[in-house]
C-alpha cells in the first residue's frame, strides 16, 4: 500500500481501533471519526500522541461536518467501519439500522463523490444472507436477511456497488464473521463477562446454547481486510473471512466461566434455537476466494475464542 491519507469511520470501536493501528504501521496518516456511541476513547488513547493520527468526535449523520472534514483533509481512501453492531437493538428501534448502517453509508458515498475520493473499504456481514444451512459463497446465497441489521448492510452493499461502477471508484467489501478479541465493546464474550461481573453464581445464556458460528480473532480479520485491499483488482470486490471450524455458544460460556474463575457458576439456558428475533443460529462461509489471494486464518474458531477471552481479561473490558 502506498502512503495514503485515510478516514477510518468507527475508528474508536473494537475493530476500527485495530484497523487504525495497522494502517498507521503501514506509514499512512489516519483520521479516526467516531461518535463514541459504541466506540471508546481508551481504544485509541495510545495513538492520540502521534502527529499522523487525528481523532474527530462527530457523527456521520451530520452531513455538513462530514463534508467539511473531507474538504479539509483531502482523503485518498475511506475505511468505513462505523455501524450499529448490536443486532438485537435493531428489533427494538425500527430506524436504528437504517440510520446507523445505511444512511451513514450514503452520506460517506456522497462526500466521497463530492471530493473525488475513489477508494473505499466497507465492513459488511454474514447477516445479509439470512438463515440458511448452505455454504455461503460471495456471489451466491439466499440474500434474505432476517434482521434490520442484515437488511441495512445488504442495502449499503448495493449502494456501494452502484457507486463503484457509476463514478469510477474501487470498493472492497469484506463480510465479517463473528470477530473476537481485546477492546471488544459488545458480542457474546463481552456480554458473558459483564453478566459474571454482576452475578458469579449464575450465567444466563440466551437460547439453548447450540447456536454455532465461525469465530475469527481480530488480528486475523485485519490481515484479511488488508489482503483484500492490496490484491483486489475489480471495481467492486466482495470477500468472506472466517476462522476454521465453528464454536457453539455453550462452548463459549464454558470457556468464559473457566477463564474467569467461576468454578461454582451455574450456566442456565433460556431455551429456543436462537438468542433473539433476527439472530441467525449458524452459518458457514466459503473463504476460498480470499485464501486464493494468500490469506489464511491463524487460529481455529475455538482457539480464537480462548485467546480472545484471555486477552480481554488481561486488558479489561
Amino acid at each position: 500500500m502506498d502512503y495514503m491519507r485515510i478516514l477510518v469511520t468507527g475508528g474508536a470501536g473494537f475493530i476500527g481501533s485495530h484497523m487504525c493501528d495497522r494502517l498507521l504501521q503501514r506509514g499512512n496518516t489516519i483520521w479516526c471519526l467516531d461518535n463514541l456511541r459504541l466506540g471508546r476513547r481508551r481504544n485509541i488513547a495510545h495513538l492520540e500522541i502521534r502527529p499522523d493520527f487525528h481523532f474527530i468526535e462527530s457523527d456521520l449523520l451530520n452531513e455538513s461536518e462530514l463534508r467539511a472534514l473531507f474538504a479539509d483533509a483531502r482523503f485518498d481512501a475511506v475505511f468505513h467501519l462505523a455501524a450499529n453492531s448490536d443486532i438485537s437493538a435493531g428489533t427494538k428501534d425500527f430506524r436504528l439500522d437504517l440510520d446507523l448502517n445505511q444512511l451513514t453509508t450514503v452520506n460517506v458515498l456522497e462526500a466521497m463523490k463530492a471530493h473525488d475520493v475513489k477508494r473505499l473499504f466497507f465492513a459488511s456481514s454474514s447477516a445479509v444472507f439470512g438463515e440458511t444451512d448452505e455454504l455461503l459463497h460471495e456471489d451466491f446465497g439466499p440474500l434474505l436477511p432476517i434482521s434490520f441489521y442484515g437488511a441495512s448492510k445488504l442495502a449499503a452493499e448495493a449502494y456501494i456497488s452502484v457507486f463503484a461502477h457509476t463514478f469510477g471508484g474501487r470498493a472492497v467489501v469484506l463480510r465479517f464473521p463473528n470477530v473476537v478479541g481485546e477492546r471488544a465493546t459488545h458480542g457474546v464474550i463481552y456480554d458473558f463477562l459483564r453478566k459474571l461481573e454482576a452475578n458469579r453464581a449464575e450465567l444466563q445464556v440466551l437460547g439453548d446454547g447450540m447456536q454455532s458460528k465461525p469465530y475469527l480473532y481480530v488480528s486475523d480479520l485485519i490481515d484479511a481486510v488488508l489482503t483484500a485491499w492490496d490484491k483486489a483488482d475489480a471495481p467492486y470486490a466482495v470477500y468472506h473471512a472466517a476462522g476454521i471450524g465453528s464454536t457453539s455458544v455453550r462452548e463459549i460460556a464454558e470457556i468464559v466461566v473457566a477463564a474467569a474463575g467461576g468454578a461454582g457458576t451455574r450456566i442456565v439456558f433460556t431455551g429456543g434455537d436462537r438468542g433473539w428475533p433476527g439472530d441467525v443460529p449458524r452459518f458457514r462461509y466459503d473463504i476460498s476466494r480470499l485464501q486464493a489471494l494468500g490469506w489464511h486464518p491463524a487460529r481455529h474458531s475455538t482457539d480464537a475464542v480462548r485467546h480472545a477471552v484471555e486477552r480481554i481479561l488481561a486488558n479489561g473490558f
